[in-house]
């Protein structure tokens, strides 16, 4: 049987950082286009996602793995670096445990019965190198077979759209990209075709989504998103991105993105099933 041209996977990050974000990434996968999420062993609300992931079994999960911000799953107690600079420094000077960190929170996430169809990182972290490479060969051990690749799709959108840092850090990343490949390939990892989300996490509305949902090429890309409800714990929680979740909810169950998904042949699908679809 002939495949769909187009195969879409779209991820909600942040999966378990509060009780409100969990709730906005089950409402956009029970109303809308989301087939997937990344959950975060280290994060507050890393329960209450356990028991919504047992309640909707459609929703797939992959893991959200986390060097920077809150607290650490090998060594309780500990915190992660601040920060990504700060993550460098502590990895130019060998005072991280990359590998032992990131073992930690798959184990968690697996331990709490969860199948993990896919990793990506927090802030991009496997974008440097020695955290790709353990990521590569954690994926590879416990027979996690996809991998993000968080280099975007040229946007079709005005540049006003997104800050110049951001255009600029999305470029400096794409540099990385034959390194990239090269390191998931020997490792026997599979990424997406394509990806977009990182230029407009935080500033996109319906309509630019159905623009994004028109001009998708072939093959298969992954979108990444930020849903959620902007209540009390969300306002209290370290993170800009606040009330922009509730928008890109809004987005991602809006009937024209819905029917922008049909109308384009475009298949949605979850990491789960893109083995099945190779």
């Amino acid at each position: 049987m002939a495949l769909p041209r187009r195969l879409l996977a779209v991820n909600a990050d942040d999966f378990g950082f509060t009780s409100d974000v969990n709730l906005g990434i089950v409402e956009a996968h029970r109303r809308g286009i989301l087939t997937s999420t990344t959950l975060m062993a280290n994060g507050g609300a890393f329960g209450g996602a356990v028991r919504l992931a047992r309640e909707y079994p459609s929703l797939d999960i992959g893991a959200h793995l986390v060097l920077t911000g809150g607290m650490s799953v090998a060594k309780p107690g500990a915190a992660l670096p601040a920060s990504v600079p700060a993550l460098v420094r502590q990895v130019a000077l060998r005072r991280i445990d990359i590998a032992g960190e990131l073992r930690a929170q798959i184990e968690r996430i697996l331990a709490a019965g969860i199948t993990v169809s896919h990793l990506d990182t927090h802030k991009h972290t496997h974008l440097l190198p020695p955290v790709l490479e353990q990521v590569a060969r954690l994926a590879a051990e416990f027979g996690i077979r996809w991998v993000r690749r968080p280099l975007d799709l040229p946007l079709h959108g005005s540049p006003a759209d997104v800050p110049l840092q951001i255009r600029l850090a999305n470029r400096a990343m794409g540099s990385l990209r034959s390194h990239f490949h090269r390191v998931l390939t020997r490792h026997g990892c599979h990424t997406t075709d394509w990806f977009a989300g990182f230029q407009m996490t935080g500033r996109y509305d319906a309509e630019w989504l159905v623009r994004l949902l028109r001009s998708i090429p072939e093959g298969i890309t992954e979108f990444m998103t930020h849903p959620g409800f902007c209540r009390a714990e969300l306002r209290a929680a370290r993170t800009r991105l606040k009330q922009s979740r509730e928008a890109e909810l809004a987005a991602l169950t809006d009937p024209r993105v819905i029917e922008t998904v049909r109308s384009e042949g475009i298949r949605l699908a979850s990491y789960a099933d893109l083995p099945c679809l190779e």
